[in-house]
């Protein structure tokens, strides 16, 4: 008997590896120093590692409850009472997660049905589209201009019509280090509030805000949070982006949606991790307060270090990437550059075109300054040789 090998139709046949992947990969095999991957090279707090030691060895290895561990999302609605004035039912607004990619996705197919429009910013985190095409929605974007990135609020208004479903927004913002306002969530509001109109705020980097005002959630808007879901992550809060441990608030009705993909895609996430975050947050909150300024430390070193490069720095705002323009250095297109540059400069970055779904004709690439003061010397050595 002959045997065919059969190929499915894809239902995302314009994916391929992840820029990221790719970038990583190239790093290892021209031993280029790894700006690329949004990953710190340095580890967490010891007090967390040591406390997911004890919670293994004392025996906390089985399932966690599919909304997550007690503790873990007591702690995470003191903490959002704390910082945003909102204090969220532990047990029917939290959700742990596997990640906030996890949230992110379980969120957009919970909301999103077929030929719904979603709205989103780009350049945009590459997670959103895919997630929105599974679901059988239709992307509408609107693209953000350098250097500042700010929403046209008309523009924005102009898109919305009665199919618009859900509008995906992130700040502090990857990957351009821009963050919105209170006037921008405000603006929000105005604009959708008459209209069935939910919003996937992803705040992943909420610690790591620079801005005098602070970080503005959509959890702080008494009216929007109430048809929101908003994503964060323990990763890059305590630098263990390999835990994949993340959770999203939302309102009763909206959490019981998310919920139910949440059950049927990871169900649960590991245990003992997520009892020791819940130690970290309750012994040592001073970790996440303080992480604005120990972000900002390592952005100034960076941002001084290249001062002497050809390559023109924007504002940086929030997250931990630094976007550059690399116009007096090169013509090539920002991937050919990203390419050229790992290979020849021996530091790997991002180009900013792959977050974006039209041509995006500028020429800036994203580096990431997550890592040891020793790794940005070495790195902005290399790149001030340009």
């Amino acid at each position: 008997m002959s045997q065919t090998s059969l190929t499915p139709e894809s239902k995302l046949p314009a994916l391929g590896t992840t820029i990221f992947t790719q970038m990583s990969t190239l790093a290892q095999q021209h031993n280029a120093i790894n700006l690329s991957q949004g990953f710190p090279d340095f580890d967490g707090p010891a007090y967390l590692k040591t406390r997911l030691a004890h919670h293994v060895t004392t025996g906390a290895n089985q399932y966690a409850p599919m909304t997550g561990m007690a503790p873990l999302r007591e702690a995470i609605a003191a903490k959002t009472a704390a910082l945003y004035g909102h204090q969220p039912d532990s047990n029917s607004e939290v959700t742990v997660t596997a990640g906030a990619t996890e949230a992110l996705y379980a969120a957009i197919t919970a909301l999103v049905r077929p030929g719904d429009e979603v709205i989103c910013f780009d350049p945009s985190y590459d997670s959103y589209a895919p997630a929105v095409t599974l679901a059988g929605g239709v992307m509408k974007r609107i693209a953000l201009q350098p250097p500042a990135f700010r929403v046209d609020w008309q523009a924005f208004a102009a898109q919305l019509s009665s199919r618009t479903r859900l509008v995906i927004l992130n700040t502090p913002h990857n990957p351009s280090a821009t963050v919105w306002q209170k006037s921008d969530i405000d603006s929000l509001w105005q604009a959708i509030s008459a209209r069935e109109i939910y919003v996937l705020s992803d705040e992943v980097y909420e610690h790591i805000c620079f801005a005098e005002a602070g970080h503005a959630s959509v959890l702080a808007h008494p009216q929007l949070r109430e048809r929101a879901v908003v994503v964060s992550s323990f990763g890059k809060t305590y630098h263990m982006t390999g835990w994949k441990v993340g959770y999203c608030v939302a309102s009763p009705a909206l959490t019981a949606e998310v919920r139910k993909v949440h059950q049927y895609l990871t169900f649960s996430v590991n245990t003992p991790a997520q009892l020791a975050l819940a130690d970290m947050l309750n012994a040592e909150p001073e970790h996440y307060r303080e992480l604005p300024e120990f972000y900002r430390a390592r952005r100034d070193r960076f941002v001084q270090a290249l001062a002497k490069s050809r390559l023109e720095i924007l504002p940086c705002e929030g997250t931990y990437f630094l976007l550059a323009d690399y116009s007096a250095i090169s013509d090539l297109d920002d991937v050919a550059f990203c390419q050229w540059l790992t290979k020849e400069a021996g530091v790997a970055a991002i180009p900013l075109s792959v977050f974006c779904a039209d041509p995006f004709p500028h020429k800036l690439i994203r580096l990431c300054f997550a890592k040891q003061e020793a790794t940005l010397d070495a790195a902005a050595e290399r790149l001030c040789q340009l």
